[in-house]
């Protein structure tokens, strides 16, 4: 049974997110966190979720996704299922689309589950560009956006939460979003193309 209703929901304001915009550059911010904007984001993002009886939620492994789902989520009337999901993490083409391996999450968020990840489950193959990041190659990020298109018609909830990233929503959806921002995906009316 295909899902009848779901929901993209970008990150919180992250730390890359505030010193990019200030400079312009990477700023070389690993997996980066929330800043306290972001958190007040999220914070002003539930009331809009409070009613809506998700039965999953899917979120990205990166930290910034994982604190937006447990700030959107934490309390909510239909106790929905958080599931971490590596397909539709960022495009990594920046430091903080970088992860943290997946002990060291589970030790910060011992309340998520992250056991069924491989240690390092982000893209690190290949040489590294000069600033140290292994950039992801476009067919293997388009590939990524197709399986995951796939992997959530596939699934048995009804009503599901994808929190994750603008790059691979905009991909995803053909919507570019802000922070916090949610836009419903309409799966019958994308193309599975391979």
């Amino acid at each position: 049974m295909t899902p009848t209703r779901i929901v993209c929901i970008r990150h919180g304001e992250s730390t890359f997110n505030a010193a990019h915009r200030l400079t312009g550059r990477d700023p070389g911010h690993i997996d980066a966190r929330l800043t306290e904007r972001g958190l007040g984001q999220v914070e002003a993002a539930r009331a809009a979720l409070h009613d809506i009886a998700f039965d999953l939620v899917v979120t990205s492994p990166l930290t910034r996704a994982i604190q937006t789902t447990k700030g959107l989520f934490a309390g909510h009337p239909a106790k929905p299922r958080i599931l971490v999901e590596v397909l539709h993490r960022e495009c990594q083409e920046s430091s903080c689309d970088i992860g943290r391996a997946a002990s060291v999450l589970a030790s910060e968020f011992p309340d998520v589950a992250v056991d069924h990840l491989p240690e390092i489950w982000w893209h690190a193959e290949g040489a590294p560009d000069a600033d140290g990041i292994h950039i992801e190659p476009r067919p293997l990020f388009d590939r990524r956006v197709v399986d995951f298109r796939t992997w959530l018609a596939g699934r048995p909830e009804r009503t599901i939460a994808v929190v994750g990233h603008g790059t691979f929503f905009f991909h995803l959806t053909g919507t570019w979003l802000d922070n916090c921002e949610t836009v419903d995906l309409d799966l019958s009316r994308l193309r599975m193309s391979r």
